[in-house]
């Protein structure tokens, strides 16, 4: 079947990082949620040198629930959900995914940052035009929060190997749907060169 033709828009003047639930429950394998993941957090761990040597802005996301209402049917569709409870060892970010002292923490209960959270109104205070997404899992949380990011009108970077999904066909056929569709899907080394480039000045 043929697809659309489209182009790159890069990533912006002024970009931002958002690393999608990089925590435990996530990238660590004996997680009933997690899978081999130091690949892709070394990818990460790239991207929040460059972005920070830049001092352009940091946004980590933790999937976390704070009562038992919360993203409910979520949590019954997929019932090991039920184990990133707030206070739990699978909802703290992972090692090496520190924040830095003004880099925004975003707890969210569904997949994507930008739903029903203030991430979209702070990224246009600070000026940012584009966003670059990375973290986990390809198929669910990246994916909304990259769909997302494009419907709030940023121009839309996915790096493909910050990006990680228990489901290796479901993290190659998304990262092809979002490339047809939504936004650029480069590999850490191709973005590196682009942040360096970026001119955040107003």
């Amino acid at each position: 079947m043929a697809t659309l033709p489209s182009q790159r828009l890069g990533v912006g003047r002024k970009p931002a990082l958002v690393v999608v639930d990089a925590t435990v429950g996530f990238t660590d394998p004996a997680s009933p949620l997690g899978s081999e993941s130091r690949a892709e957090l070394a990818a990460i761990e790239r991207l929040l040198a460059a972005f920070r040597t830049r001092k352009l802005p940091v946004v980590f996301t933790v999937n976390a629930y704070e009562h038992p209402a919360e993203a409910s049917t979520f949590r019954a569709r997929i019932p090991l959900l039920d184990l990133l409870a707030v206070d739990s060892p699978l909802a703290a970010l992972a090692p090496g995914m520190e924040p830095r002292p003004g880099e925004l923490v975003l707890r969210k209960g569904l997949p994507s940052a930008f739903f029903d959270s203030p991430l979209r109104q702070t990224l246009v205070n600070q000026g940012v035009d584009g966003v670059v997404v990375c973290g986990f899992s390809t198929s669910g949380c990246v994916r909304a929060t990259a769909v997302d990011a494009l419907q709030c009108n940023f121009r839309l970077v996915v790096v493909s190997d910050a990006c990680g999904d228990r489901d290796r066909a479901a993290h190659e056929a998304n990262l092809r749907d979002i490339g047809l569709k939504y936004g650029d899907v480069v590999a850490v080394d191709e973005l590196l060169p682009l942040i360096v480039a970026a001119d955040p000045s107003p």
